[in-house]
């Protein structure tokens, strides 16, 4: 097996890249906990290939790393890149996102999630995007997943992300897809010779 560091402190986040990697010959390991990269980037694209390049050259191993976020039309795409930064919590980031949407009509918002792959060199082997089109609600419902959630209503499913099954979201989700693109370019990458 090839060691893939995930450009992540969060065990939660390995735990998720772990579940659509699985049979990849892939070993997923947390990235060193004193290596902290700055997402300065203007794009998820960006965000994504900063950090996989960065902690590939950092620990000499190959990297993955994602960006995601919420974009909302009536904002001219906000939160986009700070949806994590939008708020200091769950809550307050969703309170302010219905603040500022307030009574406006036009509630269609898309989930974006960039991934990218980095050789040990730090160059991008693979990237793949994935955009999950909905809604903003005016309201919290359900009480699963995270994040923005509660109020991200995907009109085909007739469902928040909230009150999805994990299978369910898994497969309608922005990450979702960009993963689903992303493991054919997977299977082209030869690491295990």
């Amino acid at each position: 097996m090839t060691i893939l560091i995930v450009a992540t402190s969060n065990p939660g986040k390995l735990r998720e890249m772990q579940a659509y990697l699985k049979d990849t010959g892939w070993e997923l390991q947390l990235k060193p906990e004193e290596l902290e990269i700055e997402e300065t980037g203007d794009t998820f694209t960006e965000n994504a290939c900063l950090k996989a390049s960065q902690i590939a050259q950092a620990t000499g191993n190959w990297a993955i790393a994602d960006d995601s976020g919420l974009q909302v039309d009536a904002l001219n795409g906000a939160p986009g890149v700070y949806s994590a930064r939008y708020g200091t919590s769950d809550s307050d980031r969703i309170e302010r996102l219905l603040r500022e949407l307030g009574s406006e009509v036009n509630r269609k918002a898309q989930f974006v999630c960039v991934v990218a792959i980095a050789s040990p060199d730090g160059n991008i082997a693979i990237q793949a995007e994935g955009i999950c089109p909905g809604e903003i609600l005016h309201a919290p419902r359900g009480d699963g997943g995270f994040g923005y959630d509660p109020i991200f209503y995907v009109p085909d499913k007739q469902l928040t992300f909230a009150e999805m099954t994990p299978e369910l979201k898994k497969s309608v989700s922005h990450r979702g897809k960009a993963f689903a693109a992303l493991l054919p370019q997977l299977e082209t990458l030869c690491p295990f010779e």
